[in-house]
């Protein structure tokens, strides 16, 4: 089974967090963010993925921190959970629509963290309970842990709530492609390089 527990305590958050990759969706997210609990619920049931996450932070600050060390822990878990990745398919990529927005979302398990995120929202600095400018935070501190290429593009929108939304399945999507196994190869390191 393709598993991970993360726990990580520092002076800012305290995360426990549980990831299966061959799960059914389910969920149970406590971020203290109810907005940002919505996207996670959404990566989780988007990607097939059972996601366990309570996240104590410094909320009297502000969400920063938070968002910030949940990308991490997260990040952490996938690396984790796909030990030496041999046999995933290694690439997934989506375009997917929530109503009026177009998301396109592309990654690859490639060994290389890269973060290129394309995605402006309209004049709100704020969806729900969520400042929009953390979205692309927890996003760079997922690729930074979890060694991997995302490149995240709004192609068309106007609604700050289906822009976020659709960023959040749109990358559930991609991930459940890129970490499935490819039966002809379930052995194999999709590399020439012989790691990845």
């Amino acid at each position: 089974m393709r598993k991970s527990q993360i726990t990580r305590k520092t002076a800012e958050t305290d995360i426990t967090l549980s990831l299966n990759l061959d799960g059914n969706g389910s969920y149970d997210v406590k971020s203290g963010s109810n907005f940002f609990d919505h996207m996670l619920e959404q990566l989780a049931k988007h990607g097939g993925f059972d996601l366990a996450l309570v996240c104590k932070g410094d909320v009297e600050v502000d969400f920063h921190h938070s968002a910030e060390d949940v990308g991490i822990c997260l990040g952490k878990a996938f690396a984790e959970a796909l030990g030496d990745k041999k046999g995933i398919c290694r690439y997934g990529d989506v375009i997917l629509p929530m109503d009026e927005a177009l998301i396109l979302c592309a990654l690859d398990f490639s060994g290389r963290s890269y973060l290129n995120f394309d995605v402006t929202f309209p004049d709100e600095y704020k969806v729900g309970d969520l400042d929009t400018e953390l979205i692309q935070e927890f996003f760079l501190a997922f690729v930074r842990s979890a060694n991997v290429t995302l490149h995240i593009k709004k192609l068309y929108g106007t609604n700050i709530h289906h822009i976020a939304e659709g960023v959040f399945k749109a990358f559930a999507r991609a991930l459940k492609k890129a970490v499935a196994i490819d039966a002809a190869n379930a052995d194999r390191l999709p590399s020439t390089k012989g790691i990845l």
